[in-house]
């Protein structure tokens, strides 16, 4: 069903996206806190429908495809808009597209490996990196529109955890390709062990042909 909570907490992360794109154009700091507001709403909506939909058996097939596409839509519409805006710049964009990157292949993966009926689940270490992404933009999205300083600046511990999160992106991309590759070869593609050739069959013996005793000429003596 469409309409469990699970599923609707999944479209939340959808249709949230216009709306934190919007906030890019408001003056900041406005901007910078409705942005992470939302942003760390529907981050906590991942965890949150997940837990909903095992715990109350609820877990449903447009569930399963939703839940992963939400988030990675949601990502790249907030990096692309902090690299286009100039919130996020310098070396710390390759970071950014290293994770847009692994997500396409992510998805390219899935979408191939389910039209052979072949599931993909998520790891552990994907769990912790999502985890990890999600801090990482959040506390990016603040900036430096906190009223007072603070002993470690936030921004910073954003820049190092999108590092980070960006570092494990490679690996778990890797594991994923890995696992993924091996249903990619065709069994057609792959050479067939050649026989060994049968050793060579001796040709039957030919039968001796009997000995003819030479016909001697009859004489005729009268």
């Amino acid at each position: 069903m469409l309409t469990t909570l699970p599923n609707l907490l999944t479209l939340s992360r959808v249709g949230v996206i216009p709306l934190l794109v919007g906030t890019f154009f408001l003056d900041k700091p406005l901007a910078n806190w409705l942005a992470c507001a939302l942003f760390t709403a529907a981050a906590l909506t991942d965890f949150l429908d997940g837990y909903l939909a095992r715990s109350w058996d609820q877990v449903t097939r447009f569930g399963r495809f939703l839940d992963p596409v939400a988030d990675k839509i949601m990502v790249a519409a907030v990096l692309f808009m902090m690299v286009a805006l100039g919130w996020v710049s310098g070396w710390l964009v390759l970071a950014a597209l290293v994770i847009l990157i692994r997500e396409i292949l992510v998805s390219g993966l899935r979408e191939f490996l389910a039209e052979i009926n072949v599931g993909m689940p998520v790891s552990k270490l994907a769990k912790w990196k999502t985890a990890l992404q999600m801090i990482a933009i959040s506390l990016l999205l603040l900036e430096d529109s906190l009223p007072l300083p603070l002993p470690l600046p936030l921004p910073e511990i954003g820049r190092w955890g999108l590092w980070i999160a960006a570092g494990l992106t490679i690996v778990t991309g890797y594991d994923y390709l890995r696992a993924g590759i091996t249903h990619m070869i065709d069994p057609e593609e792959v050479a067939p062990p050649r026989p060994s050739s049968p050793p060579l069959a001796t040709p039957p013996a030919q039968p001796a042909e009997p000995l003819v005793p030479p016909r001697v000429g009859q004489g005729g003596g009268q």
